[in-house]
Order: C-alpha cells, then sequence, then structure tokens
C-alpha cells in the first residue's frame, strides 16, 4: 500500500516510528516531512498529504500534530479527503468501516507510540463496510 504521511516538530518522533514500522511491512511511505524538531507549521505538512491522496499517488494518508485537531481540520477542507482524529483503536476503526476515511489524524502528544502504532494498525486492516454509511458518506460534500 501506498501511503502518505507528514506532520508538525510535534509529531517527529511518533511519524519516525510509525514510518518504520510500516517500511518494514512492506508499505511504500511518501513522507512529507518534517523530520526535524524546530518550530513549523502544521498546514505546510498537511496539504501534500491531501494532495498526494486526491492524485491518487497514495492509497491512504497519515497526518499527525500535537493535537490532531489543526491538521485534521487543514486536510479536511479538501474536497473526497476524509480526514478522522482518532486517539484509541474504536475511532480508528469507526472511522475506516462507517466514515471511509482515507486520511488518519494522529494528537501526538496525547497518545504513546505504542498507542499510535495500535491505531495505525486498525486504519490499515479496517475498510469501508458501505451499505447505509454511503448513504450518509455521499451527503458529507456540500
Amino acid at each position: 500500500m501506498k501511503i502518505a504521511i507528514g506532520g508538525d516538530h510535534a509529531a517527529v518522533a511518533l511519524k519516525k516510528a510509525i514510518i518504520n514500522k510500516l517500511e518494514g511491512e512492506g508499505h511504500e511511505i511518501h513522507n512529507f516531512g518534517t523530520d526535524a524538531e524546530d518550530s513549523v507549521d502544521y498546514p505546510d505538512f498537511g496539504h501534500p498529504v491531501a494532495k498526494e491522496l486526491l492524485s491518487k499517488k497514495a492509497d491512504l494518508g497519515i497526518v499527525i500534530c500535537g493535537s490532531g485537531n489543526g491538521i485534521n481540520m487543514t486536510v479536511n477542507k479538501y474536497a473526497d479527503i476524509r480526514s478522522a482524529l482518532a486517539w484509541n483503536t474504536e475511532l480508528a476503526a469507526l472511522a475506516r468501516q462507517h466514515n471511509d476515511a482515507n486520511i488518519l489524524a494522529l494528537p501526538a502528544r496525547f497518545i504513546s507510540e505504542e498507542e499510535g502504532l495500535a491505531i495505525v494498525d486498525t486504519f490499515l486492516k479496517e475498510s469501508f463496510e458501505g451499505g447505509r454509511h454511503q448513504r450518509r458518506v455521499a451527503k458529507i460534500a456540500p
């Protein structure tokens, strides 16, 4: 699977752990940074992830910032992007199953590395259930 990933300075350690794990599993990772802990602006790393999905160069995306909120709001500005903020595996599963989320947003300052990796695993393993959820997802776009 091709996965686009990006995050701000708060995301560096978690993003590195996620990349190492996913590459070890054979996934192709498109890393849009940052890879340094110097203060940066999360939109600069969210926009490229959303664009990578929209151009079909990636199958799914992962975005990370301190709270997960700012970068989640950034990528959700794009039509056809459905990014979900998840801080546990249950939310990640429901985001894929019920909302057909194509980007996972993580709150780096509120989850452990172990929790983050488990959330990513769940997000990647689950799939959209369709059915009654398809009707609801179709109503998201104005």
